[in-house]
């Protein structure tokens, strides 16, 4: 019924816990999950999961954040992309909030190793055709504009993908939908102070709607401030069924209708 498309099942919150997830998931009638690669030194579990269990699929990224780690070279994410139930690139995107140039810290020209990684991300998926998993924070004007330069718009050859645990403004929504991406909503959405975000999620259209945990982090109302789990996806779904006044039944089907369109190399 419910499909958590972005979730970190490796992170070690998780990992020692996953027969009771898995229990939890299905008792929550949440039937898949994405699993989400951030370093190429998690990709094998990560991808271990996905060959273990039929309604686990992969991605494998490093995460724009994550440094002093493997730098992925293309080769890198070629070869592992093309490894059975790995659906996306990613995570990828921008993640500048920790610069903090009034003090001394790092400037926007100081990440440009972000914005290199990020482009090496795209390239690989515009010759697999996966689509792209973007995080963006603090830096959305970039993201949106390397992706247009990459030739990210909509159109045919473009590798496409979601802009995952949206939080930026209703300005940077219609921009990624306007290049032709889905936007993922996480539990944010039901936290008190997050009204300007669930007004972005009253206009995102339904066809372009994914929802998801991002787990273990972000859980929803009303187990914020505890670890996230892929079970606690419905929790996001009824805040949009609230939102759209849709049957949360409805949020599901086309929330999972969409993952399979968007990940189409998914097994149904």
């Amino acid at each position: 019924m419910f499909v958590d498309s972005h979730c970190h099942l490796t992170f070690p919150e998780l990992a020692a816990r996953l027969p009771e997830i898995r229990e939890a998931m299905a008792a929550a009638q949440v039937d898949r999950a994405l699993c989400i690669c951030t370093t190429l030194e998690e990709f094998d579990a990560v991808h271990e999961l996905a060959m273990r269990f039929d309604n686990f699929w992969a991605s494998v990224g490093v995460h724009p954040d994550n440094e002093g780690v493997t730098e992925p070279s293309l080769r890198d994410l070629l070869d592992r992309s093309a490894r059975p139930r790995v659906v996306a690139i990613g995570e990828t995107g921008l993640d500048y909030y920790q610069m903090d140039e009034r003090k001394g810290g790092r400037t926007v020209a100081d990440m440009e190793w972000q914005r290199d990684r990020f482009r090496t991300h795209i390239h690989a998926a515009r010759q697999v055709a996966k689509p792209l998993v973007i995080h963006t924070r603090a830096a959305s004007d970039d993201t949106i504009a390397i992706l247009k330069e990459e030739g990210e718009d909509g159109s045919a050859g473009a590798a496409g993908g979601v802009f995952h645990c949206f939080t930026e403004t209703a300005e940077v929504a219609r921009a990624a939908l306007d290049l032709g991406f889905y936007i993922s909503f996480s539990g944010i959405l039901t936290f008190k102070s997050a009204q300007d975000l669930r007004d972005v999620a009253a206009f995102v259209p339904l066809d372009r709607l994914l929802i998801e945990t991002d787990s273990p982090y972000l859980a929803p109302v009303p187990y914020r401030g505890k670890t996230n789990n892929p079970s606690y996806v419905p929790y996001v779904a009824r805040q949009i069924a609230d939102i759209r006044r849709l049957p949360v039944e409805a949020v599901a089907e086309l929330t999972s209708a969409n993952f399979e369109r968007l990940f189409s190399a998914v097994s149904l």
